[in-house]
C-alpha cells in the first residue's frame, strides 16, 4: 500500500488564462505522481453550454494541455483533466481529445493510451424517467423537474463524480479528458483508487480544485502541489512568492459555498466542520479532520442545462449630473414605462445595472446611500427578435437621456453615452435545469471510451 501520493494542480480552470510556466517547472521538479486540472464551472454562466461553446481561448487551452501533456508524459504518470472546454460538453470532450492527439504527432510522443468520457443526457431519457415517476429533485430551491423544464432546454449535462475517472484509470488510460464533472472528482479519483481514505481523497480535490486560489497571497494560474496520506492532507504552493498557510487554506474550504462546512458530490459529502488547519512549513498547511458522509439511498447525479432567453443587446450610458444621480430611480422608472408604452405586445427582457448604485449586488446591495460623482448603467434588452432586441435596448438607452425630472429645465449634460450605438451581445441563455436524479449506477449517464494515440 502506497504511503502517500502527490497531485500537481497547475491551474484553477484550465485555459481561462495561461497556466504560469515558471511554478509550473518547479512542480514538475517535484516529480507528482498526477497531474491534474479542472477545466470547467458553471460560473461562467448558462449560454456557454447552451450555445456549445467554450469561453477560454484555445490557444490558451492549448497552451496548458501542453505544458501538462508534455511532463506527465515526460514521467509516464497520469494526467486527467475534468469538465473539458469550459462546460463538458460532448463537442468539448472531442476537441480536447483532438488537440491531445495533435500535440501528440507535433512532439513525436511515444505512443499511450487515453481515456474519455461524455457528460451530456438525452433529453428524451429524462422525458422518460419522468414518465416513471421519477423525482428529479430541484436544487437551491428550485422545483422539481418538470417536462416544460426539458422542452426549454437546448443542451443537458450530468455532472460526475469520481466514477468515470475510476474507471478510466483501471482501463490503464495514461490521459483522461472528463466530460462535465464536479470540480473535486477528478482529484479525488486516483487518491480513493490508490487506497487512500474518502475523507483525504475529496479534502485533496477541495483544496486543489483552484490551484493557487488557496495560497497567499493571491496569483492566479500558478502551481500548487497536494500530498495525499492515510493520516492527512498536505498543500504547498509552488509559486516562490506564494505561501500555503492557515487563514488561505481555510478561506479556500469556504470559496463558492453557501455552507463553509459541506461539499457535496454524486456519492456522498465531505464535512469539514472539525477540520484542523496547520502550519506545517512555510509554504506548506496539513490538514485533519475532515469527514466523508455517503449517501444514504441511491447515488444522486446533479443535471445542469441551458436553455434560449433571446437576442441581447447592451447599451452603455454614464451619468454625471448631481440632480440626475439623485434621482437616479426615478430615471429608470421613467425608461421602463416609455418602453412599456412603445413594445406593447411584445415580449421582453430588460435590465438597467448601474454601477455606482447596485450594479454589482442588485437588489442585495446593503449600502442604499449613493455616495458617488458619477454613474455607469449598462442596459440590457433581450427579445426573440435579434431587430426588436436592437431597437428597444436604443430606446431604453436613449430615455435616460430624455428622462423627465422637475428642476430640469434642458437637455443637456443628463447623460452621455459611451458608444453611439448599442452593442450586440449574441443570444442569451439561462439555466434551466439545476436539478439532482437518482440513478442506478453512478456510470449510467457517463459514456466511457478508450483509445491508443501514436500507436
Amino acid at each position: 500500500m502506497k504511503k502517500e501520493i502527490t497531485i500537481v494542480s497547475p491551474n484553477g480552470h484550465l485555459g481561462f488564462a495561461p497556466t504560469k510556466p515558471e511554478s509550473f517547472k518547479l512542480a514538475v521538479e517535484k516529480k507528482p505522481d498526477y497531474y491534474c486540472s479542472d477545466s470547467g464551472s458553471d460560473d461562467i454562466g448558462a449560454s456557454a453550454l447552451g450555445s456549445d461553446r467554450s469561453v477560454s481561448m484555445y490557444k490558451w487551452q492549448k497552451h496548458d494541455l501542453e505544458l501538462m501533456l508534455l511532463a506527465s508524459r515526460e514521467q509516464n504518470v497520469p494526467m486527467i483533466i475534468g469538465s473539458a472546454g469550459d462546460t463538458g460538453a460532448n463537442s468539448r470532450v472531442d476537441m480536447y481529445v483532438q488537440m491531445i492527439k495533435d500535440l501528440a504527432k507535433e512532439h513525436n510522443l511515444p505512443p499511450f493510451k487515453i481515456g474519455y468520457f461524455y457528460s451530456e443526457v438525452d433529453k428524451d431519457y429524462i422525458k422518460k424517467k419522468l414518465a416513471e415517476n421519477v423525482v428529479i429533485e430541484g436544487l437551491d430551491s428550485r422545483s422539481d423537474m418538470t417536462v416544460e423544464d426539458v422542452d426549454k432546454t437546448e443542451l443537458v449535462v450530468a455532472v460526475a463524480g469520481v466514477h468515470p475517472y475510476m474507471k478510466l484509470l483501471d482501463m490503464g488510460a495514461d490521459v483522461i479528458i472528463g466530460g462535465r464533472s464536479s470540480d473535486i472528482a477528478l482529484f479525488a479519483a486516483p487518491a480513493l483508487r490508490d487506497g487512500f481514505p474518502e475523507e483525504h481523497a475529496y479534502y485533496a480535490g477541495k483544496v486543489l480544485e483552484c490551484a493557487s486560489f488557496c495560497a497567499e497571497p493571491y496569483g492566479a494560474k500558478e502551481s500548487v502541489l497536494g500530498t495525499v496520506t492515510h493520516e492527512d492532507v498536505k498543500v504547498t504552493a509552488m509559486a516562490p512568492f506564494q505561501r500555503c498557510t492557515v487563514a488561505s487554506v481555510a478561506a479556500h474550504a469556504m470559496y463558492e459555498r453557501s455552507n463553509p462546512y459541506y461539499e457535496r458530490f454524486a456519492g456522498g459529502m465531505l464535512d469539514m466542520t472539525a477540520c484542523n488547519y496547520e502550519q506545517y512549513d512555510e509554504k506548506t498547511t496539513r490538514i485533519t479532520g475532515q469527514k466523508y458522509v455517503p449517501i444514504d439511498g441511491k447515488v444522486k447525479v446533479k443535471l445542469e442545462g441551458s436553455g434560449l432567453v433571446g437576442e441581447k443587446f447592451i447599451g452603455i450610458a454614464g451619468v454625471r449630473d448631481p440632480y440626475t444621480i439623485e434621482n437616479i430611480d426615478a430615471v429608470i422608472e421613467f425608461a421602463h414605462e416609455q418602453v412599456a408604452k412603445e413594445f406593447a405586445g411584445t415580449d421582453y427582457h430588460l435590465h438597467f445595472h448601474i454601477f455606482g448604485k447596485d450594479g454589482v449586488m442588485g437588489d442585495l446591495e446593503p449600502v442604499k446611500k449613493i455616495n458617488t460623482h458619477e454613474l455607469g448603467i449598462v442596459v440590457e434588452g433581450v427579445t426573440d427578435s435579434k431587430v426588436t432586441a436592437e431597437e428597444l435596448t436604443l430606446f431604453a438607452t436613449r430615455q435616460i437621456f430624455y428622462a423627465k425630472l422637475p428642476e430640469v429645465k434642458g437637455t443637456a449634460g443628463t447623460a452621455s453615452f459611451i458608444v453611439d450605438d448599442v452593442l450586440y451581445a449574441g443570444k442569451t441563455y439561462e439555466w434551466t435545469m439545476n436539478h439532482a436524479m437518482p440513478v442506478d449506477d453512478p456510470l449510467e449517464l457517463f459514456d466511457v471510451n478508450l483509445e491508443e494515440v501514436n500507436g
